[in-house]
């Protein structure tokens, strides 16, 4: 069975995810703690729960999911992942950074490009790598079918969608990622995003502005 523990973190509050099983291995995804107090939370779960991380994995390259990154990398000595299209986000993290405020002295070392691999694992649990871009283009949602889990990123949130106004940003490529590869993993799916409250598949079919006016007709995408 996953367990998932969210750290909100950083002015933009957003949500550092923590995925384990019963072999205590787990990931961390878009570490995105900026104090240390944010990171001291991280790892007190971690370390009070006798997890062992495995790897560092983000959904995207935007700075606010990725400036507690270094962090875990040297606490723990696991590797970073994330689709190489997202590369240049990472690396113009600290000039990002500074537009918001955020002091971003090194960048971290991509150690695993996900671009094209299937899936992510930890201890007995594997997380199916999906391709949603949009929001950036090399986002990714991880997808676990058989306890209809999914970590979103800045894909999809509770009645809203990641913002497409930004470097890389492509709003039909987000509606396409949402409509063909989101919405049919079924209404019973829960997931958990990169920003705010989780949610299911079902809820945002039915209460997402987006997502009802496509499928209602109203726009394209």
């Amino acid at each position: 069975m996953i367990t998932v523990k969210i750290i909100v973190s950083n002015p933009f509050q957003e949500n550092t995810i923590v995925l384990s099983d019963q072999t205590k291995e787990c990931i961390i995804i878009d570490a995105g703690g900026y104090t240390p107090q944010e990171n001291k939370a991280l790892s007190d779960y971690i370390e009070s729960n006798g997890l062992k991380p495995v790897m560092a994995v983000n959904t995207h390259g935007h700075v606010d999911h990725m400036l507690g990154v270094n962090y875990v990398k040297e606490r723990y000595g696991i590797p970073f992942a994330i689709d190489g299209r997202d590369a240049f986000l990472i690396e113009s993290a600290p000039t990002h950074g500074a537009i918001y405020g955020f002091k971003v002295d090194s960048v971290p070392t991509i150690d695993i490009d996900l671009q094209g691999k299937k899936e992510v694992r930890f201890g007995d649990t594997a997380m199916e790598i999906i391709e949603t871009p949009g929001h950036t283009p090399g986002h990714i949602c991880l997808y676990n079918k058989d306890e209809k889990l999914l970590i979103t990123g800045d894909t999809l949130f509770r009645e809203s969608i990641g913002r497409t106004d930004l470097p890389g940003g492509d709003y039909s490529w987000i509606m396409r990622s949402i409509l063909d590869k989101l919405m049919p993993l079924g209404g019973d799916v829960h997931f958990y995003p990169g920003h705010g409250q989780d949610s299911t598949i079902g809820h945002e079919a039915l209460y997402n502005p987006f997502v009802t006016e496509v499928l209602g007709g109203e726009v394209n995408y």
